[in-house]
């Protein structure tokens, strides 16, 4: 195992000639994929791994210059196939590594068959001619939770982002993996997620792009997953699931697992044809 695959937790699964790598958003970690992969091994090989910063990596490698900007992740991706040699794949991204997924193919589309975006947002702030959900008051609020106490803000977090109570097995299990991180590497990921803005690259993004969107979610309004399917440069289709929170493929399984598939399998009809 090369240097970035360790520091990563780098894991190659199934026997299938096609690869897809499967990247988990903030807060989480490769195990959120776990209704997913099961589903996949038979058919696909299969890539997963940890971003640096979430609890299961060692926060000694955590550069907080680095990864001030989503930059910082895709250079980490692009690292992780290289040093596999994977010069195809299909990209599954959930929430922030949807983007991150984007970044990355602006510099080698070739690398990437398609992207799968699950729950992605370019940018979360509102503006005059956008709705991305949040205010900067909003934000500023969410930070500073974080900030005074990080177990309470966790506790608060959870059930609202995944759409559940405490008792529920999704919020129980998301809220082990933000325990997990160091709360002070969480603040500082929390504030480059949410400070980006990824619109004016969308146009460069190329490859073939599947956007879903649950139905609610805390963290993504339905018109962002409509923006990112207008505003992409390549060929890109959107589905709205009828499913609960910014988690769904822990939250609402039999719902979200099946449209994975589907899209992992089908590729985008080209509007020329």
């Amino acid at each position: 195992m090369g240097i970035v695959e360790a520091a990563h937790n780098v894991r190659v699964v199934g026997t299938g000639e096609r690869i897809i790598v499967l990247a988990h958003g903030f807060g989480t970690d490769q195990s959120v994929w776990r209704h997913l992969l099961p589903h996949l091994v038979e058919e696909y090989r299969v890539v997963l791994f940890d971003n640096m910063g979430a609890g299961t990596t060692n926060p000694d490698y955590f550069d907080f210059e680095r990864y001030s900007v989503l930059e910082g992740y895709s250079l980490d991706l692009l690292g992780i196939l290289q040093e596999l040699q994977i010069d195809s794949c299909i990209f599954v991204g959930h929430s922030v590594s949807a983007m991150v997924g984007a970044i990355a193919s602006i510099s080698r589309p070739d690398f990437f068959e398609k992207i799968i975006m699950l729950g992605a947002s370019p940018r979360y702030v509102n503006d005059a001619h956008y709705c991305g959900g949040f205010e900067v008051d909003d934000l500023d609020q969410l930070f500073d939770a974080i900030r005074s106490n990080y177990e309470a803000w966790v506790a608060g977090f959870a059930p609202l982002a995944v759409g559940g109570d405490m008792d529920s097995p999704a919020v129980q299990e998301f809220s082990r993996t933000l325990f997990n991180m160091r709360p002070d590497i969480a603040m500082s990921l929390a504030q480059t997620i949410f400070h980006s803005d990824l619109r004016n690259v969308l146009r460069d993004v190329t490859v073939p792009c599947h956007i879903l969107q649950s139905t609610r979610d805390l963290a993504v309004p339905v018109k962002v997953a409509e923006y990112l399917h207008e505003n992409l440069g390549g060929e890109s289709v959107v589905e709205i699931m009828r499913s609960d929170g910014h988690l769904p493929q822990l939250s609402c399984p039999e719902i979200v697992i099946p449209v994975l598939l589907r899209h992992i399998r089908q590729d985008i009809v080209r509007k020329d044809q």
